[in-house]
C-alpha cells in the first residue's frame, strides 16, 4: 500500500481524522439521527455467502471476525485507487486495502486527489490513465460519470453484497438510469451525518442558554449569547460547502423532504417561493452581523477548521459560542484542541424549522472507473461487512453496512452514532449540493458556493440569491 500521508484536514463530507478522542457527547450526535429511525439498528453480520461461492466458516471467531466473501487470486495485479483522503483517513482505509492484498494477492496503490475530486478524476479520464476505483463524496459526480460511460456498472457479485448489506435508500444513491434502464454503479464506503450543532459549554452555561430545539428558540437564544458578550455563532463561509449545509438543513425541516428531493434534482427552480422562506429563515441569523464571530466579513474568511477552533481554542473564553456542522467536528475538536467533548464541548440535533427536525447526511461512494476484475472485486470487498469491520475498529468512521456488528465499534459512542444511522432505514436526506452536478454543487467560487457566500456577504439581498443560484443550476443542469 503506497500512499502520501500530507498531514491532518477535513474533507467537505467530513468523516475524517481522530476520533478515539471525540467521546462523551458525542453521544449525542445520536439524537439526530434517532428523530428519524425506523426500526433497529444493524444486524449481527454473520451474513454466510454473498451467492458466489464465499461463505463463513463454522464456529471460530466471534461473526464479524469471519471472512463473509470470497475474492478472486489477483496475483500479480495492480490496481489504483483515488480519494480525496488524507492524514489518518488514508492511514485508516489503507488498513482495509492491506487485508484486499493479503487476500487476493493484488497491489493497491492509494493516488490522493485533492479538493476537487472530479476535476482530477475528469483529467485523468480524459488523458487516458484512470485510477482502477475513485471515491466520490457527491452523488451528482457519481451520475455524471454515469453518463459519461466513465464509471461501470457493479458487477453481480457486488449487487449480491449491497442486496444483503444495505437499505434501499443507499443503494438507489448508487444507482443511475440511462438508456439502458437503472443500474447501479457505486458502493457507499462511509457516511455522515451533516445536522448538528456544537456547542463551547462554559460559553451557554454563562449565559443561561441551554439545547434550543427550535430555530425560534436557537435564535433568542443567540442573542441571549450575544449579550453575554460571546458571538453566538462561528461560520465557516470561506468554504462554501459549509453554507450549502446550512440551507439544506433549514430547507429540509421547512419546506420538507418531497420538495427537497425536488429541487436537488432542479424540477423546482431556485427562485420558487419555498427557497426564498428558506434563505429568509436564513438571513434571520446571517443577518444580524453581532451574531456571528467576526461579523458577516469574518464569517467570510473563515475557513471551516478554523470556526471549530473559534469555539474550541479556548475553553472558558470562546471566540464563539458554538458552530454547526457534522459529527466530524468532534475529530477536528479533538485534533485542534485541548477541549474535552462530554465536558468543554458537546453537540445537540440542529433546531427543527418546520414540523421536524432534519437529518441530512453525506458520503462516499466507491465507484469502478475501469471493467476489471481486480476493481469488481475490490468493489465487492467494500460492500462487505469485512471490510467495513476493518474501518470500523479504528474510529472515526460510521457505515451504512446495516449488517456490521456493531460491536465492532471501538467505543459506546461509536456504535451508538452507527445504530441510528443504519437504524434510520430509508428515513434520511442526502447532502443537496453533492447530488447536483459538480460545476453547480462542489466547484469553489462557482455555482451554490459562490452564490451562498454572496448571500451570506448581503443576506438582505434574498431575490438576488435566487436568481443567481437559479442562473448557475440551468447552466450547471444543461436545461
Amino acid at each position: 500500500m503506497r500512499t502520501s500521508l500530507r498531514g491532518t484536514r477535513t474533507t467537505r463530507t467530513g468523516i475524517s481524522r481522530r476520533t478515539r478522542r471525540a467521546t462523551g457527547a458525542v453521544l449525542a450526535l445520536t439524537l439526530a439521527l434517532s428523530a428519524a429511525a425506523c426500526g433497529g439498528g444493524g444486524g449481527s453480520g454473520s451474513g454466510g455467502a454473498d451467492g458466489s461461492g464465499g461463505g463463513a466458516r463454522d464456529g471460530g471467531p466471534p461473526a464479524q471476525d469471519r471472512e463473509t466473501v470470497r475474492l478472486p487470486d489477483l496475483k500479480g495485479q495492480k490496481l489504483q485507487v483515488a480519494a480525496v483522503w488524507t492524514g489518518d483517513e488514508a492511514k485508516n482505509f489503507g488498513k482495509v486495502t492491506d487485508e484486499f492484498e493479503q487476500r487476493t494477492g493484488a497491489e493497491v496503490e492509494f493516488v490522493p486527489t485533492g479538493d476537487s475530486v472530479a476535476t482530477f478524476i475528469g483529467s485523468k479520464i480524459e488523458g487516458g490513465q484512470p485510477p482502477d476505483v475513485a471515491m466520490l463524496p457527491q452523488v451528482g459526480v457519481l451520475r455524471q460519470f454515469a453518463e459519461k460511460g466513465w464509471a461501470k456498472p457493479l458487477d453481480p457479485a457486488t449487487e449480491r453484497q449491497l442486496k444483503k448489506n444495505y437499505s434501499a435508500g443507499w443503494r438507489e444513491l448508487g444507482s443511475h438510469r440511462g438508456p439502458d434502464g437503472k443500474q447501479s454503479y457505486g458502493v457507499y464506503v462511509k457516511a455522515a451525518n451533516k445536522s448538528l450543532i456544537w456547542y463551547n459549554t462554559s460559553a451557554y452555561e454563562t449565559a443561561g442558554v441551554g439545547e434550543p430545539k427550535t430555530w425560534k428558540e436557537f435564535l433568542a437564544d443567540a442573542r441571549v449569547l450575544a449579550d453575554s458578550g460571546v458571538p453566538p455563532v462561528a461560520v465557516g463561509g470561506a468554504d462554501g460547502w459549509v453554507l450549502t449545509d446550512w440551507f439544506e438543513n433549514i430547507y429540509l425541516s421547512q419546506a420538507g423532504p418531497e420538495k427537497y428531493d425536488r429541487l436537488a434534482r432542479h424540477e423546482i427552480k431556485w427562485t420558487d417561493p419555498s427557497v426564498r422562506k428558506a434563505l429568509e429563515t436564513l438571513a434571520e441569523l446571517f443577518g444580524r452581523k453581532e451574531l456571528l464571530a467576526g461579523g458577516n466579513q469574518g464569517a467570510l474568511r473563515t475557513e471551516f477548521p478554523k470556526s471549530v477552533t473559534q469555539v474550541f481554542a479556548q475553553a472558558q473564553a470562546p471566540e464563539a459560542a458554538s458552530v454547526f456542522e457534522g459529527d466530524f467536528v468532534g475529530v477536528n475538536i479533538a485534533h485542534d484542541t485541548e477541549a474535552r467533548i462530554g465536558e468543554d464541548a458537546k453537540a445537540y440535533p440542529f433546531p427543527r424549522v418546520g414540523a421536524k427536525p432534519p437529518v441530512v447526511t453525506g458520503g462516499d461512494a466507491a465507484v469502478a472507473l475501469k471493467d476489471t476484475e481486480a476493481a469488481h472485486a475490490l468493489l465487492t470487498f467494500l460492500a462487505s461487512t469485512d471490510a467495513a469491520a476493518i474501518w470500523a475498529a479504528e474510529g472515526g468512521f460510521v457505515s451504512p453496512n446495516k449488517e456490521l456488528d456493531p460491536a465492532v465499534y471501538p467505543n459506546e459512542v461509536q456504535r451508538g452514532i452507527a445504530e441510528a444511522l443504519t437504524g434510520a432505514g430509508d428515513d434520511f436526506r442526502f447532502d443537496m449540493s453533492d447530488q447536483a452536478p459538480a460545476a453547480f454543487g462542489g466547484t469553489k467560487g462557482e455555482g451554490e458556493w459562490k452564490a451562498l457566500q454572496d448571500f451570506l456577504k448581503n443576506p438582505d439581498d434574498v431575490g438576488g440569491a435566487q436568481r443567481s443560484l437559479e442562473q448557475a443550476a440551468l447552466k450547471a443542469y444543461d436545461r
